[in-house]
């Protein structure tokens, strides 16, 4: 699978991830894809166009279409900040994939959103990033900033104060 265009941000994540500064959700799959963990320090210790470019990767499950990500990660550590990113053992069956179950996580997240809680179906719906997002967002037990505009860009949530899902 080819490298997009342009970076692969969600709509929320434009103003806190235009300039990258932040890692982008897309990068945070691949570094959870491939076993791999970066502190932020380490990512922007790395020029503006490797990150970019870290950021153009396909977001998909399967690590033998684009087994690159982790190489270049590696390349553009080595060579700019001289250390390496911690290697851990990728889940082998993370809550997001199940669209069976919505992750507790994201009950919470939504209750402290007063948001509410999702159905099965409407998580079924997700295609698996959106999945991965959201419950990457709902990892911890208080309200994170970024819960409700995802949930809003994915439409599961109507106008901000509505607290109702999206038709």
């Amino acid at each position: 699978m080819a490298l997009t265009e342009a970076p692969l941000l969600f709509h929320y994540e434009v103003e806190s991830s235009e300039d990258l500064t932040f890692i982008p959700m897309c990068v945070r799959f691949n570094l959870d894809r491939f076993g791999l963990r970066i502190s932020l320090a380490q990512w922007q210790l790395l020029p503006y166009e490797d990150r970019r470019l870290l950021a153009r990767f396909p977001v998909d499950e399967d690590t033998e279409i684009e087994p690159n990500f982790d190489h270049a990660l590696f390349e553009m550590l080595r060579t700019h900040a001289n250390v390496e990113p911690e290697w851990f053992a990728p889940e082998e069956a993370p809550a997001w994939r199940d669209t069976q179950a919505v992750p507790g996580g994201i009950a919470n997240q939504a209750a402290l959103a007063n948001l509410r809680a999702l159905a099965v179906e409407d998580w079924a719906r997700l295609d698996p990033f959106q999945r991965y997002v959201l419950t990457k967002l709902a990892r911890k037990p208080e309200a994170n900033h970024d819960f409700v505009p995802a949930m809003r860009e994915f439409g599961l949530a109507g106008p901000t104060g509505s607290g109702q899902a999206a038709p």
